[in-house]
C-alpha cells in the first residue's frame, strides 16, 4: 500500500482526469505562478497562436510592472520568468519557430527594466536571460531566421546591455548569423563607433558624480558605455569570424600590455599556429613574474614556451609558479612531464617547500588538499600558536580531514576557531563553536599524548574560566 501512496505520474494517474482537474483548481487557488501555468497549458491544447497570446500578455505586464522586487520576492519573478521562457521554448518554438524567436527577444528586452527593480544579489535572474540568449540561439537556427534582420536585432540589443544581459549573444548566435549576419553587425558597430558623441549644452549636462579630476557627467558615462558595447561586440565578431587581427585592433598598443590581455591574444596567435607572434606579445608585456602569479598570463606563457619547443624553461615557470603560490595544478602539471621515479623526489620537494611556505592557513590548505595529511599534521602542530580562528572556511575541511588519523592536529584547529568566536565575541558563531568543542570532545579519548598542550578537560576549565559569563554559548554545550 505505501508504494501506492508515492507521489509520482503513474499514482496519479489512477486518481482519473475529473479528480485531478478538481485538485488542481483546489492547489491553484490563490496561486498566481500555478495559475499562469495551467492557462499555458490549456491554451497549448487549443493553438500555438493562443500560447504566444498567453506568453505576450503576460511579457507586457511584467514590463510594465514597477514595483521593487528584493530577496524575499525574488523567488517568485524567477519562477514567473522560468514559466514564460519555457513556455516559449518547449510549447512554440516546436510548433511556430518564428512566432518564438519573436518572443524571445521579447524575453530578453526585460532585462533592463527588470534590472532596475529587482535584487539579484545572488545572480539568479541574470543566469535565467542567459539561458534564454542560448535559447534565442538555438531557435533562430531553427526558424532559419534572415541573417540581416537577425544581425539588426542584435545591434539593437547589443547597445541596450545595460546589465550584461547579452555578454555571450554574438557567440552564441553566431551559427545562425552566418558571415553575411556578422558582417552586417561589424558593420554597423563600426558605423556606431565613427557617430560624434552627442554633448548636451553646457547648463543641460547632468551632473553624477565627482572624480578626483572633476564632476563626472552622465554623457560622459553614456559614451564610455557606448566604447565599451562597440569594443567588446567587434571583438566576439572577430572570434567568431576566426578574425585574430580584428580581435588584437580592439586594443590599443599599451593595453595590450596588460597581463590579461596579452594572454588572450597569445592563445589566440597560438590555436593559430602564430607562435613566434604569440611568445613577442608575452614577453612585451608590462609584468613581473615575483609574488603572487597572473596565472592567465603565465599559463600563455607556458603554453608559448611548450610551442616554441623551450620545455625546460616551461617547467621552471611551472615550478616558479608553484613556488610562489603554492599552486597545486601548475605542481601536477610539472610532476606529470618527470621521467619516472624523478617525479617521487620532487614531489617530496614540493612538499617539503610547502610545509615550510610562509603562509600558514596557504600551506595547510594546500596539503590537505594535495593530500599530505600526516605533513599538514605536523604543521598545525608546529604552528598552532599562529592559527587565525576566523579563517573557517579552511580550517573547518582541514579539521574534518585531519579528525581520522590526527586528532590532536584536528583538536587544534577546532580549538583556533572556538577561542576565536569567543575572545571577539561572535555571538553569530556560537553555534559552531559549541560544536567544535563537542567534536573535541569525542575524539579527545584518540589522543594518546596532548605534549605541549593542554588536556580537553583542561581546556575546557580555560574556557569556562576566562567566558563563563557567555551563556548563550554553554547552554549550546551542555
Amino acid at each position: 500500500m505505501a508504494v501506492k501512496k508515492a507521489l509520482n505520474a503513474k499514482n496519479l494517474e489512477a486518481l482519473g482526469a475529473e479528480r485531478l482537474a478538481e485538485l488542481l483548481i483546489e492547489i491553484s487557488a490563490g496561486d498566481a505562478a500555478a495559475k499562469r501555468r495551467l492557462r499555458l497549458e490549456l491554451a497549448g491544447t487549443q493553438s500555438p497562436a493562443e500560447v504566444a497570446r498567453e506568453i505576450r500578455k503576460r511579457l507586457t505586464t511584467i514590463a510594465r510592472s514597477r514595483s521593487f522586487v528584493d530577496w524575499q520576492n525574488r523567488r517568485a519573478l524567477v519562477d514567473d520568468l522560468e514559466t514564460q521562457r519555457r513556455a516559449i521554448v518547449d510549447q512554440l518554438a516546436k510548433t511556430d519557430p518564428a512566432e518564438a524567436l519573436d518572443l524571445m527577444w521579447r524575453f530578453l528586452a526585460l532585462a533592463n527594466s527588470i534590472f532596475e527593480r529587482c535584487d539579484d544579489s545572488s545572480g539568479t535572474v541574470i543566469g535565467i536571460f542567459h539561458v534564454a540568449a542560448n535559447d534565442l540561439a538555438e531557435i533562430a537556427k531553427v526558424a532559419n531566421a534572415d541573417q540581416e534582420k537577425l544581425a539588426d536585432h542584435a545591434f539593437e540589443a547589443l547597445i541596450e546591455n545595460n546589465y550584461c544581459q547579452y555578454d555571450d549573444l554574438i557567440s552564441a548566435l553566431s551559427p545562425a548569423l552566418g558571415q553575411e549576419g556578422l558582417e552586417r553587425l561589424k558593420h554597423r558597430m563600426i558605423a556606431l563607433s565613427n557617430e560624434p558623441a552627442q554633448k548636451p549644452p553646457g547648463k543641460e549636462r547632468r551632473k553624477i558624480g565627482w572624480a578626483s579630476s572633476g564632476p563626472i557627467y552622465e554623457d560622459e558615462i553614456a559614451d564610455q558605455h557606448r566604447a565599451s558595447v562597440i569594443r567588446s561586440a567587434l571583438k566576439d565578431i572577430a572570434d567568431a569570424q576566426g578574425d585574430i587581427d580584428s580581435f588584437i585592433a580592439q586594443y590599443d598598443d599599451r593595453t595590450r600590455k596588460v597581463p590579461r590581455i596579452a594572454a588572450e591574444i597569445a592563445r589566440r596567435l597560438l590555436v593559430a599556429g602564430r607562435t613566434e607572434e604569440a611568445w613577442r606579445v608575452i614577453e612585451a608585456t608590462e609584468h613581473t613574474r615575483k609574488g603572487w602569479p597572473d596565472f592567465e598570463w603565465e599559463d600563455a606563457r607556458i603554453d608559448a614556451l611548450d610551442a616554441l619547443g623551450h620545455g625546460k624553461d616551461a617547467q621552471a615557470a611551472r615550478w616558479s609558479c608553484f613556488e610562489r603560490s603554492l599552486s597545486a595544478s601548475h605542481l601536477r602539471a610539472y610532476l606529470e612531464r618527470l621521467p619516472d621515479f624523478d617525479d617521487v623526489e620532487a614531489e617530496g620537494r614540493a612538499l617539503d617547500y610547502a610545509q615550510g611556505y610562509k603562509g600558514l592557513l596557504q600551506a595547510l590548505s594546500f596539503l590537505v588538499s594535495w593530500p599530505a595529511l600526516d605533513r599538514a599534521a605536523s604543521l598545525v602542530i608546529k604552528r598552532a600558536e599562529e592559527l587565525d580562528g576566523d579563517h573557517y572556511e579552511i580550517l573547518t575541511p582541514a579539521a574534518n580531514a585531519l579528525a581520522g588519523k590526527h586528532p590532536l592536529a584536528a583538536t587544534l584547529l577546532l580549538r583556533a576557531m572556538i577561542d576565536f568566536s569567543l575572545d571577539q565575541g561572535k555571538s553569530s558563531r556560537y553555534g559552531h563553536a559549541a560544536r567544535h568543542l563537542l567534536e573535541c570532545g569525542s575524539i579527545a579519548s584518540s589522543i594518546q599524548d596532548f605534549g605541549r598542550f593542554e588536556t580537553h578537560e583542561a581546556y575546557v576549565d580555560r574556557l569556562r574560566a576566562k567566558h563563563g559569563k557567555k551563556s548563550s554559548f554553554w547552554s549550546l554545550v551542555s
